[in-house]
């Protein structure tokens, strides 16, 4: 008995009203003997078959159990899930929530970006006393709001064509990551504000020279765009392309936050003409970059590797990208340089809560130093061995704001990139998909038909103003702390909530160490271990 009115259980209920529907349909058009029926009814037939043609392949199919005991009904489910971020995101976030960017940033960069009007009514709409809550402090003197044009030199005293660098840039993104639009955009941009466009291990592509914006030139470990057809670092091909006065200064990328030690393999069948020429690679093939590198494998090793970018670039300023992992590695290349003499003229810190276009769960929530942790790290480390004055710290890591930027400067970075922000300027909407190649404005596709939905001069304006008013942002939080440059920012000058009722400066929660510390000997946990581990002729530890 249970067998038979099976079909008529909820779970198929649905499958058998069509089943039903499409044979009444069926009698009534072949017994109604008037050839008008058949007009009415083609339509309803047509839908109701289909649905039960659907309901049966369900029950048929073994991929989806839940297919299989709700024919029909089920793929209500899978469409649901399917524009749940949506729901979300439009209907049920606060202006506070919303990850990896809340709305209330996202809002303030398009607001920005457009120059509307970027002020807030009523009040903070953050919980002041809950734990993790961070402010900075202003000034009973504050000074005249003055202009936001903020420079950083970087090139160190071997470096012979050092590079004037605004304090917020475009942080790495590769064409191909990138749609040819968004990179025409941002570079256009770059040129109008005098800022620079990091082009990321994928190669500087035609998009990134149309137009003459500053270029960051990163190198990762395909060495795309100066490699030989075995994969290995071509010296002469890297020094024809960095000569480009276009480029401003060479990047060597160890790791990426959302993803380090993870390499990459773009599949041979995305391999496209234009990429094979811009990347060096060949059509048929896949595209691999490696989770190491090829042209060296220690830290004196990486050293000469850095001197060569430099000297190969005609003295351009060099330097490296890295998410900090084990902290003895660091300490390593920091020992390096001590016993060779060849410092980097920069070092980009980026966190683990960096983006990318894709990267395995585990990786982005779980692996890597969060940005602020790396930054001290690296800056102190660097104070330990009196090598601060002559290495510059670039950061990246959920930067959006001028708030994000005085934090990070007051910890230790020189300038700020920020890659998400920016293709937030560009009209990113947080849509998640950029790993499906169904971006839905344009920013994160190789297709045509929706890359040319981002229009080249207006979003290139929305680019520049983006920059623009988070500098002129960056100057009034400065101004209101009675300084006049973010190379002024000290931890003295933020707090944090630790708890409901503590609170704790930035200056103990992120302590200095003295000039040449290290060398001397030091017992700050942070580093004594680590130091003692640290060699300069291997990443692995000593003991």
């Amino acid at each position: 008995m249970e067998t038979v009115l099976l079909p008529f259980s909820p779970r198929y209920i649905v499958l058998t009203i069509c089943a039903v529907v499409t044979a009444l349909l069926l009698g009534i058009g072949i017994f109604d003997h008037n050839p008008k029926v058949w007009e009415i009814l083609l339509i309803p037939i047509g839908i109701f078959g289909a649905l039960t043609l659907l309901g049966i392949r369900d029950l048929l199919q073994k991929n989806h159990a839940v297919l299989r005991n709700y024919p029909i009904s089920a793929h209500i489910r899978f469409l649901l899930e399917e524009i749940r971020p949506e729901i979300r995101q439009y209907f049920f976030e606060s202006e506070k929530d919303g990850m990896p960017f809340s709305r209330d940033t996202r809002a303030l960069v398009y607001q920005r970006a457009k120059m509307q009007l970027d002020k807030r009514p009523f009040g903070t709409q953050e919980d002041v006393y809950r734990e993790g809550y961070e402010w900075m402090h202003h000034s009973v003197a504050p000074k005249a709001h003055g202009g936001a044009e903020f420079r950083v030199t970087v090139g160190g005293p071997d470096c012979t064509k050092p590079y004037s660098a605004s304090v917020f840039n475009i942080s790495a993104m590769s064409f191909g990551a990138l749609s040819p639009n968004s990179v025409r955009a941002l570079n256009t941009g770059a040129k109008k504000g005098g800022f620079a466009h990091d082009t990321g291990e994928g190669g500087v592509s035609p998009y990134h020279r149309e137009n003459g914006g500053d270029l960051i030139w990163e190198i990762g470990s395909g060495y795309f765009g100066c490699r030989n057809r075995d994969g290995s670092f071509n010296p002469e091909e890297f020094a024809r392309v960095s000569n480009d006065d276009q480029i401003k200064m060479v990047e060597l990328k160890i790791s990426q936050g959302a993803k380090p030690g993870h390499g990459g393999v773009l599949p041979a069948a995305k391999v496209s003409e234009e990429i094979s020429r811009i990347r060096g690679v060949a059509m048929g093939e896949d595209c691999i970059s490696p989770a190491t590198h090829r042209a060296f494998s220690t830290p004196l090793e990486m050293m000469a590797f850095i001197a060569e970018m430099r000297r190969l670039s005609g003295g351009k300023p060099a330097g490296f990208k890295m998410c900090i992992g084990h902290p003895w590695e660091f300490l390593a290349i920091c020992k390096a340089m001590l016993e060779t003499g060849i410092y980097p003229d920069f070092i980009v810190v980026d966190g683990n809560e960096g983006g990318t276009g894709a990267a395995p769960l585990e990786f982005m929530d779980h692996l890597g130093m969060p940005m602020r942790e790396g930054v001290s790290f690296v800056h102190n480390a660097l104070i330990g061995i009196n090598a601060r004055d002559r290495i510059k710290i670039g950061c990246a890591g959920k930067i959006a704001t001028a708030f994000d930027m005085a934090r990070a400067m007051a910890i230790g970075a020189d300038w700020c990139n920020s890659a998400r922000g920016f293709m937030f300027a560009l009209g990113c909407i947080q849509s998640l998909s950029c790993h499906t190649d169904r971006c839905p404005t344009g920013v994160s596709t190789q297709d045509p038909i929706r890359a040319r939905a981002l229009v080249v001069p207006l979003k290139t304006e929305r680019v520049y103003m983006y920059h623009h008013a988070t500098l002129h942002a960056l100057s009034e939080l400065l101004a209101a702390a009675g300084l006049d440059h973010p190379k002024q920012l000290r931890p003295i000058h933020f707090s944090k909530r630790t708890s409901s009722t503590e609170v704790m400066s930035f200056a103990k929660l992120y302590p200095a160490l003295r000039p040449g510390e290290l060398l001397e000997g030091t017992q700050d946990p942070r580093f004594r271990d680590a130091w003692a581990m640290a060699r300069a002729d291997s990443f692995q530890p000593a003991g």
